[in-house]
């Protein structure tokens, strides 16, 4: 738990610093830096519900619906840009201290992703991990996949197998086969049989 716990930070550090300058794309298509800011703070409260949930008993799903998480992105990228990097901050700090507060069985209480997927709480730090890691990335402002910490990038390339199945026997370099499974833009993957991996749908 203390080194997810790391990974968060070294993410959250990664992102503040992508979001100096925020009117500009990002590298997902369709979305700008703004998109992914708003999405970073409104994840943190998300996530904050779950553990809310974990605290007190009391179901709270991370959004509405998948349609209401995306209208919120979407009314939010059009907000001042110190205010969404404020809000990323407040938010990102409310789920630190709230994480903070769990004890080791309500770590253990039962949850549920966006997805309706039932997880223990103990998932919740790796899923913003992922979260401020990877979108640390998206902002395209410098970081790649071979910024992030190499047990980070281990244990994401064995999660995205475990989560995707099915996934074809590639080879290749350890930040670019995160890039690969993440389905984020790489080189140097290859099949099986020698030749360029075909690229795969994105993953969160």
């Amino acid at each position: 738990m203390d080194r997810v716990l790391d990974w968060i930070d070294e993410g959250t550090q990664l992102c503040r610093g992508g979001m100096a300058e925020l009117d500009a794309p990002s590298l997902l298509p369709g979305w700008s830096r703004r998109h992914v800011a708003a999405h970073l703070a409104l994840n943190a409260e998300a996530l904050g519900n779950l553990v809310s949930w974990a605290r007190t008993g009391e179901e709270r799903p991370m959004y509405p619906s998948a349609e209401a998480r995306n209208a919120d992105i979407e009314a939010a990228k059009s907000r001042p840009a110190d205010e969404l990097r404020s809000w990323f901050e407040e938010a990102s700090a409310g789920l630190t201290a709230a994480m903070g507060t769990l004890t080791d069985a309500q770590w253990q209480t039962e949850v549920r992703t966006s997805r309706g997927v039932p997880i223990p709480a103990t998932e919740v730090p790796w899923m913003r991990s992922c979260e401020v890691l990877i979108h640390a990335v998206d902002l395209g402002t410098g970081p790649t996949f071979a910024d992030l910490p190499t047990d980070f990038l281990t244990a994401l390339c064995d999660k995205i197998r475990s989560q995707r199945g099915n996934v074809p026997d590639v080879d290749g370099p350890l930040p670019q086969l995160a890039a690969y499974l993440s389905g984020r833009p790489y080189v140097d993957v290859l099949g099986s049989d020698g030749k360029p991996a075909q690229e795969l749908p994105p993953w969160l």
